[in-house]
């Protein structure tokens, strides 16, 4: 058989060896748990808009203090694996989405003592 002979051929300085552009440099990867601490950190709450027409319909007034606490509730429920839950405040009963932070819908007390709540998975008290 022949022998293969390869010899390189010199490149000239003002040729460029490649077009290939240098990668822009990435971040470190995250952990999985900082993954998962980040998906879970405080979100802030939303409230639809059918939530938020009933708050208006039934002059149910939640100040900023009492937001931040609901919340605040709200992320710990969610954190522990509640989806949808009842939070009762001293003016208000609030049907919260844990799961997409969502308030979905508002009533006053005592229109609430009557009612019967079903497809929650959790109970928020605050007082």
């Amino acid at each position: 058989m022949d022998k293969l002979n390869i010899q390189r051929v010199p490149v000239h300085p003002g040729i460029l060896q490649t077009s290939v552009k240098p990668k822009p440099s990435l971040p470190p990867k995250q952990s999985f748990l900082q993954h998962l601490q980040h998906a879970t950190d405080a979100v802030e709450l939303k409230v639809s808009k059918h939530a938020s027409q009933r708050l208006v319909e039934r002059n149910i007034t939640i100040s900023e203090k009492e937001w931040m606490q609901v919340t605040d509730k709200v992320m710990e429920a969610r954190k522990m694996g509640m989806k949808d839950s009842l939070v009762l405040m001293d003016q208000a009963a609030l049907i919260v989405s844990a799961k997409n932070a969502t308030v979905i819908t508002a009533m006053d007390r005592k229109e609430a003592q009557n009612q019967i709540f079903t497809n929650i998975d959790g109970t928020i008290i605050l007082n």
